[in-house]
């Protein structure tokens, strides 16, 4: 059973991730969607927020679970039995980080690989950062984000 992780904060999740995860879950016989748990990050929701909004966003993909994890990607994996990292890809300053990332987990962890997979265009320019200062200021997410996020972002920034 061939068996991939989905890693990220997902503060939130956009359209973008789910296209990733989408995709993934056609590649892949089980996806795991890790949301990391990063103590020194100050994410604008909870982990338990993030997890049910990706729980929502994710309902309808049989293969795919939500999981929350801290610390090293790559001992996560080695928990999960897990020997694919997917990571998406946005633009070439994307691959230059993952490349780096992928080189570095496979030098702690050999028997773990990273797939990178490019984002379909019409997300190729979405990250969280942008979905958030958006919605902080009014502006129209719709499309950007599934709904679920879209009505969250609307109450922590009671717009």
């Amino acid at each position: 059973m061939l068996i991939a992780i989905y890693p990220g904060s997902f503060d939130p999740v956009t359209n973008g991730h789910l296209d990733i995860i989408i995709r993934g879950s056609k590649i892949f016989d089980s996806l795991i969607v890790g949301l990391l748990k990063n103590p020194n990050k100050k994410p604008l929701f909870t982990v338990e927020e993030r997890e049910a909004m990706m729980l929502e966003a994710t309902k309808g993909l049989n293969n795919v679970t939500v999981e929350i994890f801290q610390g090293l990607l790559v001992q996560f994996a080695r928990q999960k039995n897990c020997r694919i990292i997917l990571r998406g890809l946005r633009a070439i300053s994307d691959y230059e980080y993952e490349t780096q990332i992928a080189i570095t987990n496979r030098k702690i962890c050999p028997e773990v690989e990273t797939f990178l997979l490019p984002t379909s265009t019409e997300y190729s320019y979405l990250n969280s950062t942008v979905v958030k200062e958006i919605a902080q200021f009014g502006g129209c997410i719709r499309g950007l984000v599934p709904e679920i996020v879209e009505k969250n972002l609307r109450k922590k920034f009671r717009v």
